[in-house]
């Protein structure tokens, strides 16, 4: 059609698209001096200032540059040689900002001698070179080149290997490559990978173009001296894995077609989550259509079926022969899918975020995949949601449906059967069964992708603590001054989550989290500073960073309490560990994780994995907390779930109670809860709400003072899907067998509503004495919030802080008293563990 004949408005479209288009050309520049901002974005962008942006009109991709320390996150490679400079740390289709790779190194990573820009020397293209002299490399020249060219949609990389030595050097060829789960290689040596979050519609290619000095590459190769190698590959990215691979097969093949089309509903709508399967000889490459439904691959030629899959509807094909520059445009429309539809609202008819879990029902039914475990909107047999409407595609069949919303909610349970194409609403109302007025949920320790040790997406870490009912949520990356605030807001959460700026300070011995803090997100790390091997020297650091102030919170993470305080050098003599380092922290985790050990009767245990005869001998961190507060070290104990994905390893495991002004998350101050987090008031808990409470109104982390006796009021409140049937108190670590009490010995005091227990407990004091109240189901699970995840093993289970009574009027003091074991020294063996286990 002639453009004299186009209507007025799409000649200025097609005009705007030409001019947009001309002026994203190639070009390469350092991100700074106001261009920061121009750095490339997504979910695994780690672009800092100093870097080097390239791009063209199709792409655009950060190369790091040649800093101290330069790496694009804390687990991208560990160590001291672990440093990234040089390496492809971002690239997403331009102007797209949806960057899902972590590192390229080509021929892996390592220090370098220079980064720079470089003469692309030919127009349309521009270049970055990296470049290790043979003087730092053992002998061996390695300069890589990144370049890009107008109209291409990938980096061209070129490696040159060259041996300066006199001797033969074995140099290793394999890249770095990370992080993806869903990889593989096509018949003709393309490598694909596709991102982490099949939703973020990612995928990238590499193929080798060329290959000189070498008839074959192998993840090692040998070099005689003045030897030289250059190896030339080709970087696509893409929308889907499918349309990556056709791009970087573009380059070495151009003999293709291109397969453009949609994929709708039968309403005509776009269907934007199917998956389109394309074949390459015995597997399939995946590939996504774009929000409207649109797809579009570079095809190899000859006849073709495409396999097309949307959850909860039948499979669909499309087949069509390819050849030489042809497009071809089918279209398909498949029918409804079968869904549930959710409505799902708090006790003031607002919608809530919320989780739902599904467990089909009928006999050999295959188990569910909504998706990967690290998001939150479909993650294996669960669907996490910041509100409390969406819609979650099955196939048909039957299928028991459960929401729930954390330990202060009720839940909601249906029996559900879905026919081909139908949808079934499922509303209801979730009932805040638990008061917990006066106190806030919080989780002071959890993860998301800038972590680098973990993929998940940080929208679905946020979305999965708003429907576990995390209240206050501290944001604690790894070695990244990070703020989740911004994502919060973009969630619309704010009314649900409290977050502080912080960071989990991590190495190759105790871990830290610490805030608040200020990040600075164009710096390495984001201003983080460096982990010491002493971790008296780390809490001081954190402690004095940016500035000193009085609501700075330091904590130990998942400590080996026998290396800070009893064994420092790991030897097995006990040695007094890291003097001083207790007054150092504010805080330390005694619950990491889904364990419920704080009645285990030893400082260690004896276990056998499953399949294996080794035993081994494992440290009981709660046992050993206890020995060392009679040692009268007042150890703040925090209860966290160091959660690294959404399914499975999430939050809500554990989880601690604090005293607050506000009962709105959006209102809290942390300022405010500091004082009481360093001073101990927080209950830890998996479920059960526990309170208590000494007759002159101290709670836990207080000190009281009392003489012959004191009375403990303790109250513990469930939800309708956990119970408790005991409550022990622990008088100076150890329970007393008088102060025991279960539903079987003292059916009274328990009940069968919300409110579980409510007692005055008289306990008789004969000396100072730290006091713990446990309340915990011996018998119980987890199971109607968890469903299938590993957490749905854990008991119910809850204790507060110490109560440091003094009953002589001199002040508390520890009694010294180990509870029947030695302080526990490093490098305990499962022999001799099961020696002094068979001696008690």
């Amino acid at each position: 059609m002639s453009v004299l004949l186009i209507q007025p408005m799409k000649k200025f479209l097609i005009l705007l698209c030409f001019y947009v288009t001309s002026a994203w050309s190639a070009e390469v520049f350092e991100a700074a001096l106001g261009r920061e901002q121009e750095l490339p974005k997504g979910k695994e962008a780690d672009g800092i200032r100093g870097d080097f942006v390239l791009r063209n009109d199709k792409v655009e991709a950060v190369i790091s540059q040649n800093a101290p320390q330069r790496r694009a996150n804390m687990s991208t490679f560990y160590g001291a040689d672990g440093v990234t400079p040089g390496c492809l740390y971002d690239l997403t289709l331009r102007g797209a900002a949806n960057d899902q790779l972590v590192v390229y190194g080509p021929c892996g990573h390592g220090e370098v001698s220079y980064v720079k820009a470089v003469n692309a020397k030919e127009e349309g293209a521009a270049a970055v070179e990296s470049v290790t002299t043979a003087a730092k490399n053992a002998g061996v020249f390695k300069r890589h080149e990144y370049r890009v060219k107008d109209g291409v949609q990938g980096i061209y990389i070129t490696t040159i290997l060259r041996n300066e030595s006199e001797s033969a050097q074995k140099v290793t060829t394999k890249s770095d490559f990370t992080r993806f789960e869903s990889t593989g290689t096509t018949s003709d040596e393309i490598y694909w990978v596709g991102a982490i979050n099949p939703a973020h519609k990612c995928g990238y290619a590499l193929i080798t173009l060329s290959l000189t000095g070498i008839e074959k590459l192998s993840d090692t190769i040998e070099l005689k001296p003045k030897q030289e190698v250059v190896i030339q590959r080709f970087f696509a990215v893409g929308t889907s894995p499918a349309q990556a691979v056709g791009e970087a097969r573009a380059q070495k093949n151009p003999k293709f077609g291109t397969l453009t089309g949609i994929i709708a509903g039968a309403d005509g709508e776009g269907i934007s989550t199917a998956v389109i399967s394309v074949p390459d000889a015995k597997e399939t490459v995946p590939g996504y259509p774009d929000s409207e439904g649109n797809y579009s691959f570079k095809l190899p030629l000859g006849p073709v079926e495409l396999l097309i899959d949307d959850l909860g509807r039948p499979q669909a094909k499309i087949a069509v022969t390819v050849s030489e520059g042809s497009k071809q445009s089918p279209k398909i429309s498949l029918p409804a899918a079968s869904r549930i539809r959710f409505d799902i609202s708090g006790e003031f008819e607002t919608s809530i975020p919320c989780k739902v879990h599904f467990e089909p029902l009928e006999k050999g039914a295959a188990a569910l995949n909504l998706g990967p475990k690290h998001r939150a909107h479909g993650c294996v047999d669960q669907y996490h949601s910041e509100k409390g409407q969406f819609t979650v595609q099955f196939p048909v069949g039957k299928y028991r449906v459960i929401v729930v919303r954390g330990p202060e909610y009720g839940h909601l349970a249906k029996e559900v059967t879905l026919a081909p194409g139908a949808e079934f609403v499922f509303k209801g109302t979730l009932k805040r069964l638990v008061d917990t007025k006066g106190w806030i949920s919080a989780d002071f320790h959890n993860h998301s992708t800038p972590s680098g040790d973990n993929v998940c997406d940080t929208d679905g870490r946020l979305i999965n603590i708003a429907a576990e009912h995390l209240e206050f949520t501290p944001t604690t990356e790894h070695n990244r001054l990070y703020d989740w605030e911004p994502t919060i807001k973009a969630l619309g959460l704010e009314p649900y989550i409290k977050t502080v700026k912080g960071v989990e300070l991590t190495g190759s011995r105790q871990h830290f989290n610490a805030f608040p803090f200020e990040p600075d997100s164009l710096l390495q790390d984001g201003g983080a500073p460096a982990w010491n091997d002493d971790p008296r020297i780390t809490a001081l650091t954190l402690r004095r960073w940016q500035t000193e102030r009085a609501d700075r919170w330091i904590q130990f993470n998942h400590p080996d309490l026998s290396n800070m305080f009893i064994d420092r050098d790991s030897d097995g003599m006990a040695d007094g560990g890291f003097v001083g380092v207790g007054g150092m922290i504010d805080g330390m985790e005694s619950e990491n994780g889904p364990g419920t050990d704080i009645l285990y009767e030893a400082p260690f245990k004896v276990t056998r994995t499953p399949g294996t005869l080794a035993a081994k001998a494992s440290s009981v961190r709660e046992f050993v907390w206890r020995q060392l507060l009679n040692q009268g070290h007042r150890l703040v104990a925090v209860g966290v779930a160091d959660a690294h994905a959404v399914y499975g390893n999430g939050v809500g495991c554990w989880r601690c109670y604090l005293p607050s002004s506000t009962d709105e998350p959006a209102k809290i101050n942390w300022a405010e809860l500091a004082p009481r987090a360093k001073q101990g008031n927080m209950i830890l808990t998996t479920g059960p709400f526990l309170e208590v409470t000494t007759q002159n109104g101290k709670i836990a982390g207080d000190d009281d003072r009392a003489t012959g006796s004191i009375d403990l009021k303790v109250k513990v409140q469930c939800t309708d899907w956990i119970d408790i049937n005991r409550v022990q108190v622990l008088v100076n670590s150890r329970p007393d067998p008088k102060l025991n009490f279960t539903r079987e010995t003292h059916p009274k005091m328990f009940k069968d509503g919300v409110v579980k227990f409510e007692e005055k407990i008289h306990v008789p004091l004969q000396q100072d004495a730290h006091l713990i109240v446990v309340a915990i189901n011996e018998k119980g699970d987890s199971k109607i919030c968890y469903g299938t995840s590993d957490y749905a093993k854990m008991r119910p289970c809850a204790y507060n802080n110490p109560i440091y009574v003094d009953a002589d009027g001199h002040g508390f003091k520890a009694n010294g008293d180990t509870l029947g074991f030695d302080l526990p020294a490093m490098g305990m063996t499962a022999d001799k563990a099961k020696l002094l286990l068979d001696k008690k």
